[in-house]
């Protein structure tokens, strides 16, 4: 446990590069993250508060950890919630109706894109009214990735989600910071700093298209095993003003 060697390059470096390139996160900024108790909001929290503590962007800043409570019977956030007092926060839970909407009324036969947009919309509104300037979200870089040909294949548009947007409706602004990490640097620091990962209730948890997706950049990097760096590096590059999607 603790600081290793390879902390900067994997984590740290990255994280920081991504909020200055995108200045994400600015002096006094109070940060709302959204925490779902998967692993990638997980270590996001981990990462900024270390990065917070140890001053790593020059100034200081607050976090705001929220969660949803998607009505789902048999989840137990204890884990998570007793991961985010021992780092000295409080769990900002939210309840919804999230599941019975989109199971039970509407029925949902690909339920991941009302779900996404019910869930987004009670986070922000509620980042909004706790004061938060930002809202931060774990995405990182396959899942960035991923999005990119799940928009080529499905919509014929060859674009990702922005490292950061304005949402006017709400005046607060979206931001990923770790845009720039790998996902299997995120599982390796989880295991290794045994972080709470909470288990899914959800009925169509890891079959969806994006696992078909997920599936297909594994085997891509197999043969071309630079590719999440390619892609990090068109992304500061910015090559395309039309890369970003407007679509949260």
């Amino acid at each position: 446990m603790g600081f290793k060697k390879k902390d900067n390059q994997n984590y740290y470096n990255p994280l920081r590069r991504a909020i200055l390139n995108h200045r994400m996160i600015e002096a006094g900024d109070k940060v709302a993250i959204g925490m779902s108790g998967g692993k990638d909001s997980t270590t996001l929290l981990y990462l900024l508060d270390r990065i917070r503590r140890q001053k790593r962007l020059g100034f200081d800043f607050e976090i705001v950890p929220i969660s949803l409570d998607m009505g789902f019977e048999g989840c137990d956030i204890t884990p998570m919630k007793d991961f985010v007092e021992s780092l000295g926060y409080q769990l900002e839970v939210v309840p919804t109706n999230i599941a019975k909407v989109v199971f039970d009324i509407r029925e949902e036969k690909s339920p991941c894109s009302l779900c996404a947009k019910l869930r987004r919309g009670i986070l922000y509104n509620r980042a909004s009214e706790l004061g938060c300037q930002k809202v931060a979200l774990g995405h990182h870089v396959d899942d960035a990735l991923e999005t990119y040909f799940m928009n080529f294949l499905f919509h014929g548009r060859m674009n990702s989600f922005e490292p950061k947007s304005y949402l006017s409706k709400t005046n607060v602004t979206l931001i990923r910071p770790l845009i720039y990490v790998e996902e299997k640097q995120i599982i390796r620091l989880v295991k290794r700093e045994e972080l709470p990962v909470i288990f899914n209730p959800c009925p169509v948890d890891k079959k969806t298209k994006r696992e078909e997706i997920k599936s297909l950049v594994t085997e891509l990097a197999k043969n071309y095993p630079d590719i999440r760096e390619k892609f990090i590096m068109g992304m500061e590059q910015g090559t395309a003003e039309d890369f970003w999607t407007k679509s949260l």
